[in-house]
């Protein structure tokens, strides 16, 4: 009501350079470059260590998933710098794919700490548009913290489910919208344009369950989980996994 958009309105006066370097063109290059990468390893470290425990489990079955050739064919989806390869099995043959190339330096250094995979390759593009992979050719595709921000996420689940195998499987964790009568929901909408122009377009109102169940997948398994982060609006989470 009034008062979501009176304190959006104070949010937005705050953050007032932002939106003027916004319009003149200056901002999203320099946050794709310089912020996010920097929010994201300062952030992401404090949601690692609470989501550690979830992401164990959800991983937990990743070998189930292995090819006929007994090899996991694995793509990311938003690898940004690498924090899900500690939890894949030795041996997993890895494609990388981000839409902001800025991870690489970070992400090299990652890859060092985790030589018990297979790294094939790292891809620029975006999780709508994953031409470079053909159709049926990995085991597994995660995804963790970026359909938040993707610019369709019917358009990406239909990627994700051209390039998996029949019998692969999705893995995801994001961050979701919180029940609407709750005040965690107040403050999502009120946060809601700023935060999408500093954390590059990552979405706090997305009710991404609708979205899984609405694909096409033969089996899925979605829990809905709390991971507190201090003084954030992202507290309500999904995790599970689909198959084709």
């Amino acid at each position: 009501g009034a008062s979501t958009l009176l304190l959006r309105a104070c949010l937005v006066l705050l953050a007032s350079p932002i939106y003027l370097l916004s319009f003149l063109g200056i901002w999203e290059p320099f946050c794709r470059k310089v912020v996010f990468p920097f929010l994201l390893n300062k952030i992401g470290a404090i949601h690692e260590k609470k989501s550690k425990k979830h992401k164990q489990e959800l991983f937990r079955n990743l070998p189930d998933f292995r090819g006929p050739s007994g090899a996991l064919r694995l793509l990311e989806i938003g690898t940004g710098h690498g924090p899900n390869f500690q939890f894949y099995p030795a041996g997993c043959k890895v494609t990388c794919t981000d839409v902001n190339p800025h991870f690489q330096e970070s992400l090299a250094k990652n890859m060092k700490k985790n030589q018990h995979l297979q790294y094939e390759q790292f891809l620029v593009a975006a999780g709508e548009d994953l031409g470079q992979v053909p159709s049926g050719s990995v085991d597994a595709v995660v995804c963790t913290l970026v359909l938040c921000s993707v610019h369709s996420v019917s358009n990406t689940l239909r990627e994700v489910l051209r390039v998996l195998r029949p019998g692969g499987a999705f893995y995801f964790l994001e961050h979701v919208a919180a029940e609407r009568s709750s005040w965690t929901y107040f403050w999502q909408q009120v946060c809601y344009p700023t935060w999408k122009l500093i954390f590059a377009g990552c979405c706090l109102t997305r009710e991404l369950w609708k979205n899984l169940e609405e694909a096409k997948f033969s089996e899925l398994k979605i829990q809905h989980i709390s991971i507190p982060m201090p003084c954030m609006p992202i507290e309500q989470h999904i995790v599970g996994y689909g198959v084709k």
